[in-house]
């Protein structure tokens, strides 16, 4: 049975919810991920009579269907240390408050919290997000910073964390952390740490999105084998790398698209992620999840690339051999779900 394939939402928030599923349906994508952003989603109406069944309705006028919902902009919040001008202009009024910092973090955790109720109401078991970092701050260690600290910051994790899973536990629902700079899990050792400091709890895996391995150099085909029974989710951007000794892996604070950037965000199909040997490593761990696009490319037309990336990946998407890595994976749909 092929994958379906979804467009996120997320860079389409200015955008009413129901002109980006005319989109969607138009180009031929069988649903979407829904951010929780703009008129998309909001958390905070999980419980309001009707709410849900009208998203619900949405879709299926446009014979949409949806398997993951995302937070990613809220979820940024939840450990970051700084909270600052930056967050106030991602957060929304709802969480941002005052602005106290701690008091933005406890609100960031109680929507992530509605959330997982949110997506049960939906019939979702999956919701993608970030969690943010107190330590991305110190990636860097000059000025020197004391091993505790590090330590600290994976508790930290851990403390804000847990009660927030527990919520996905009581609800059936999987959170889907997006492994990229700035969070507490951004490379392979830091995914490893963040898994450990947590107990490996199931309810929290991984949602695969090559676009920022590429450019920090993580082979993004290792990476879904090594963490095979944690890929809760595909999300497909592609990234183009330019390192030419003055184009460089940290992009120098240049605006995207910017020609002097070591690397740029781009099409899927247009950058060198290896699609092929990631669809193929995909199907041997059995995953029979969505395929989300996840569309950015500063260079290029939304409206021209959307449907373009979906024709591009399906080139490279097949159906795979029924017989290969059956014996290893025939206790789990790997959808993550138990069979």
């Amino acid at each position: 049975m092929p994958r379906p394939y979804t467009l996120f939402t997320g860079q389409w928030a200015d955008l009413p919810l129901e002109e980006v599923a005319k989109l969607a349906s138009g180009w031929g994508y069988d649903g979407l991920e829904i951010a929780v952003s703009g008129d998309h989603l909001d958390a905070w109406r999980w419980d309001e009579p009707g709410y849900v069944e009208s998203k619900l309705e949405l879709l299926d006028k446009y014979n949409l269907k949806v398997w993951a919902i995302s937070n990613h902009l809220k979820g940024q919040a939840v450990c970051d240390d700084p909270i600052d001008f930056r967050h106030e202009a991602i957060v929304g009024p709802k969480v941002w408050g005052d602005g106290n910092p701690e008091g933005v973090r406890q609100r960031a955790a109680e929507e992530m919290k509605h959330t997982a109720r949110l997506a049960k109401a939906l019939r979702v078991d999956t919701v993608v997000g970030f969690t943010g970092s107190s330590i991305w701050q110190y990636v860097a260690m000059f000025p020197p910073v004391p091993e505790k600290v590090i330590d600290a910051g994976y508790q930290d994790f851990a403390d804000r964390w847990n009660p927030i899973l527990d919520v996905f536990d009581e609800n059936g629902v999987r959170f889907a952390h997006e492994v990229h700079p700035s969070e507490i899990a951004y490379d392979y050792w830091t995914t490893q740490r963040t898994l450990e400091a947590i107990g490996h709890r199931e309810a929290f895996g991984l949602n695969w999105d090559p676009s920022h391995m590429m450019w920090q150099g993580i082979d993004p085909v290792s990476f879904i084998w090594d963490f095979k029974d944690r890929i809760y989710h595909v999300d497909c951007k592609d990234t183009k790398v330019r390192q030419t000794g003055r184009n460089t892996v940290l992009g120098s604070h240049l605006a995207w698209g910017d020609p002097r950037r070591g690397w740029d965000f781009v099409s899927a199909g247009r950058g060198d992620v290896p699609w092929e040997a990631s669809f193929r490593a995909l199907s041997a761990i059995g995953y029979n999840g969505p395929i989300s696009i996840e569309w950015e490319d500063a260079g290029m037309d939304r409206l021209h690339g959307a449907p373009e990336a979906l024709a591009a990946l399906k080139k490279f998407d097949f159906p795979a051999s029924q017989t290969s890595f059956d014996a290893a994976f025939s206790s789990k749909d790997r959808t993550g779900r138990r069979a």
